[in-house]
């Protein structure tokens, strides 16, 4: 499971973060697009849009299942990555670079702290199996 990038941090719900200044870009786990499979839609929150921690900010569609995303982090939503809509398949090819699905200017710093690090993220998908 080292393939769990240790610079970011990680949500219950299988969101990651990475942290630029009080910008938060938010995207999905190589687990759970593995999990999700081949992804054909995505719907993300709308720029402008106000989400909470745990809030739904979104759901990505695949060819098994549908599945809600979750705000890991409380803040405005400040920028969308436009090439999922043409290309939601980069969520699967390319889950922590071209995959990445929104931006949140973060309102609480502190809601970091509630988020895994890559060690107790790893140890949690290892106990879902």
């Amino acid at each position: 499971m080292s393939s769990t990038p240790i610079e970011l941090k990680y949500a219950t719900s299988h969101e990651w973060v990475r942290l630029e200044g009080d910008i938060a870009i938010v995207g999905i786990t190589d687990h759970a697009q593995e999990a999700l499979g081949d992804l054909v839609f995505v719907e993300l929150p709308d720029l402008g849009d106000t989400v909470n921690a745990g809030d739904e900010a979104g759901v990505v569609e695949s060819v098994k299942a549908a599945s809600d995303i979750y705000a890991p982090v409380s803040g405005e939503v400040i920028e969308l990555n436009p090439a999922l809509e043409d290309t939601p398949e980069l969520i699967n090819t390319d889950p922590y670079g071209e995959g990445w699905m929104y931006k949140i200017r973060v309102s609480d710093m502190t809601e970091l702290d509630d988020l895994l690090s890559a060690d107790e993220y790893d140890e949690q998908v290892a106990t879902e199996h």
